[in-house]
């Protein structure tokens, strides 16, 4: 055999072998339905259900982003739900976080937005958030959740309805009332707006989607892939501190755990000119190293095996 043929017959094998592990590329099945804050959408109109199915394909198969999110929500759910409970607010706007975030506590947009919930710096201060250079409570998970159910429960009052007001988290309030009265419509599925606001609310079902079936969408992970809650204990200051570095150390923690855990305070000082009470995360020593037998599944239809 030539040397030619002997490379032509390794290359075919290879490339055998490559089609065999590859997966097939499916399109998930299309629902006749679906609900959001227990109001039932129906998908028959055909730009809905395409609106919906594209939403869904790029959740099926956005595997890194969704992969994170999806482990990420183990964490921070059982932080967010309560809250949204307590406001009267359904359970189903944890899903907006998920689309404004991705569930990162870092996150921040070039138009200023920053947090979970990605409020903007007036807005956050509207519904009570300190925002400034060096404490912004938007990047607060428990603070910035209640300043958004500040926003829904106002939006309601005004809608006295949840999709909507779900919309207009997005667009805000004013221009979803201004084109309801242009458009002459006013279910928020047949106003021609933004291609970010058109697609938000069918994102957010998307995701509701994934999170109530993930091995649906071709997604099976195990107990221990997920994130676990790491216990804190609340330190309660209400004077300045000079250098949170050396107050970190002080309390056992270095810098960069004191930041990571309470990503709202912004500078290497808290001036607190004012002897404002400010509650500090300290984490539990014991939770810093992971150890799987702690790992506690949020919700079991999360996990294959």
């Amino acid at each position: 055999m030539t040397y030619k043929a002997s490379f032509l017959l390794i290359l075919c094998c290879f490339i055998f072998q490559l089609s065999s592990a590859i997966q097939p590329v499916t399109s998930l099945p299309i629902p006749d339905k679906v609900s959001f804050a227990e109001q039932s959408i129906s998908l028959e109109r055909y730009d809905m259900r395409e609106r919906f199915d594209r939403e869904q394909i790029i959740v099926a198969y956005n595997h890194s982003n969704s992969l994170l999110i999806l482990k990420r929500a183990n964490r921070y759910f059982p932080i967010i739900e309560p809250i949204l409970n307590q406001y009267g607010i359904p359970d189903d706007f944890k899903y907006l976080a998920v689309v404004e975030s991705n569930l990162d506590l870092r996150a921040a947009s070039g138009v200023q937005a920053a947090g979970f919930w990605q409020l903007m710096p007036k807005t956050g201060e509207q519904f009570g958030l300190e925002v400034n250079d060096e404490v912004d409570e938007r990047y607060s998970i428990e603070k910035s959740t209640v300043a958004a159910c500040k926003y829904f429960k106002s939006a309601y009052a005004k809608y006295q309805n949840w999709v909507m007001v779900a919309a207009s988290y997005n667009a805000g309030m004013g221009r979803m009332s201004t084109e309801q009265e242009k458009q002459q419509v006013e279910n928020v599925f047949d106003l021609q707006l933004s291609t970010e606001t058109s697609r938000y609310v069918f994102r957010i079902l998307a995701f509701k989607r994934f999170f109530e079936n993930p091995k649906a969408f071709g997604y099976e992970l195990k107990k221990e892939d997920f994130y676990p809650i790491i216990k804190t204990k609340i330190v309660t200051v209400s004077d300045s501190i000079g250098n949170l570095t050396d107050w970190a150390l002080k309390h056992g923690i270095s810098y960069y755990q004191l930041k990571d855990f309470n990503v709202w305070l912004r500078d290497r000082k808290l001036t607190n000119a004012n002897k404002k009470e400010y509650q500090i995360l300290i984490p539990d020593k014991s939770d810093l190293k992971y150890d799987d037998s702690k790992v506690i599944i949020h919700n079991p239809l999360w996990i294959a095996y």
